[in-house]
């Protein structure tokens, strides 16, 4: 047994998130869901099923980083003031895991839910194999001892959970957001792409310092070739997923694009370069996760998110300025 010294000076960046952690702590019932039901029941029956299935897809996901990923990473950790910050971002995914079921408390009968939750998340092939993939690298911490390639994995494996995998799922509650709709739960799903944020950084922090000390010069070129050969074949999924999830509604293309631009996201947190191409992501997402778009109470910090009256949805080309004259 070992105790923890929060005085001395080492570990400042660890501590640096840590305060952030604490920050950004919130929970769901902040949240008045209600003030979206009318969005919601003026939304079409496949833009209805769309969102709920992506939340449902987000909590097995979540549940499972809670569970598995952040404790096993943490368990072998060396770092003390690092292994409190992974133990603390666990916690925070049960949190996500559950506002998940706060928005359906309120949009859809509890019937609903359950199908959802227990049947349809065990089913979705895709969601299922892209744990697979994911947890392939955790459970290889499940050994008493573990070799240093192992725990860069299980690293590499998270931040690409919670840097790309989750945002095929993020990116319809935000594009509807950034047009005035589903404010409430979108201010959620905000909060929610604010932690992840800084999850896959931290991670991603760690696994860099890892992989540069750690791991001797054939361990680095065997862990790039399982990087890149495991985010190719998330990649591959992904873009399976967004056909069945999104093309009901005709936004798979804007989706998948906006899933190549987080995976590069991913692999700069793990200092690598960019390696897919694509098309440029929505404007209407991107004015979604800007949180400097909404107004915050400085007490009470949460957004101001009361659906303005005639609301006209906005559209990409919205954003296109190309023949406005910039003053001189």
């Amino acid at each position: 047994m070992k105790a923890i010294n929060w005085n001395t000076n080492a570990n400042q960046v660890a501590k640096i998130y840590w305060k952030q952690n604490l920050n950004q702590f919130w929970t769901e019932e902040a949240f008045k869901v209600s003030r979206d039901l009318s969005d919601w029941d003026n939304m079409l029956e496949d833009e209805q099923t769309t969102y709920v299935e992506v939340l449902s897809g987000l909590t097995g996901l979540d549940r499972e980083q809670g569970d598995e990923g952040m404790p096993l990473i943490g368990y072998h950790h060396d770092n003390m003031h690092e292994q409190a910050v992974f133990s603390w971002m666990a916690m925070m995914e049960h949190v996500h895991a559950k506002s998940y079921s706060h928005i359906f408390s309120t949009l859809i009968p509890s019937s609903k839910t359950d199908y959802y939750l227990g049947v349809w998340v065990d089913e979705q092939p895709e969601l299922q194999e892209k744990y697979r993939l994911i947890s392939y690298w955790y459970h290889k911490l499940l050994a008493p001892k573990v070799t240093s390639f192992d725990r860069y994995m299980a690293m590499v494996a998270s931040v690409f959970l919670e840097s790309f995998s989750f945002y095929s799922g993020f990116f319809y509650p935000v594009y509807l957001s950034g047009q005035g709709r589903m404010i409430a739960s979108g201010e959620i799903i905000r909060k929610i792409i604010q932690d992840e944020s800084i999850h896959g950084s931290f991670t991603g922090m760690v696994a860099q310092r890892l992989y540069n000390e750690d791991l001797t010069v054939a361990e680095q070129e065997q862990a790039d070739k399982e990087t890149y050969k495991l985010l190719d074949q998330l990649l591959e999924l992904e873009k399976t997923y967004t056909e069945k999830i999104y093309k009901k509604i005709n936004l798979e293309k804007d989706v998948y694009d906006y899933v190549k631009y987080n995976a590069n996201r991913a692999l700069q947190n793990l200092g690598k370069d960019d390696r897919y191409e694509h098309d440029p992501v929505s404007q209407i997402v991107l004015n979604g996760i800007d949180t400097s778009t909404v107004n915050h109470d400085f007490f009470s910090t949460k957004g101001d998110y009361v659906v303005p009256l005639n609301i006209e949805p906005l559209t990409d080309d919205d954003f296109d300025f190309s023949d406005v004259e910039l003053q001189k």
